[in-house]
């Protein structure tokens, strides 16, 4: 459980930091190009959910949000593995930072937009919560596929 929450609070951190940085730093200003084109930081406030869709359920992914956190704090209980710990933790600190956009960013409560900044040529535009989301969610994949349980046990089908 340790190691989950330090997870978690480690991601959050750097989102929280790197999402205040941008707010102060990059909103309403140029985007900066870190690889030519290819790569460059890029201020949006998005409302919706991955690629920008679903801009009018704002409030239905707060609630999808808290019941992942819920369920992960309730998992961590029977958590023994570390490579879990480690992928439900970056699942948790994600998931808290972009809530965090969601309940306190405008235009309100429960409707907050999420700051994306990391903008990828032809790609969508996301943040450090999105990406280890992405990261938990494909590690956890392969830990399924490997076999391994969160309680720490190894099966095989």
């Amino acid at each position: 459980m340790a190691v989950l929450f330090a997870v978690a609070a480690l991601v959050y951190l750097l989102d929280l930091v790197s999402k205040l940085i941008v707010v102060a730093k990059l909103e309403h200003h140029e985007p900066i190009d870190l690889i030519g084109d290819w790569l460059r930081l890029e201020a949006i406030r998005n409302p919706g959910a991955a690629f920008g869709m679903g801009g009018a359920f704002t409030v239905i992914f707060t609630v999808i949000a808290a019941a992942v956190i819920f369920v992960i704090v309730r998992l961590a209980r029977k958590l023994y593995s570390l490579p879990w710990a480690i992928a439900l933790g970056m699942l948790l600190g994600g998931a808290i930072g972009n809530l965090t956009d969601r309940l306190f960013r405008s235009p309100g409560v429960f409707e907050g937009a999420v700051v994306d900044f990391i903008a990828p040529k032809h790609f969508a535009v996301f943040n450090l919560a999105d990406s280890a989301i992405v990261c938990g969610g494909i590690l956890i994949v392969l830990l399924s596929f490997r076999g391994l349980d969160p309680d720490g046990t190894v099966h095989r089908d």
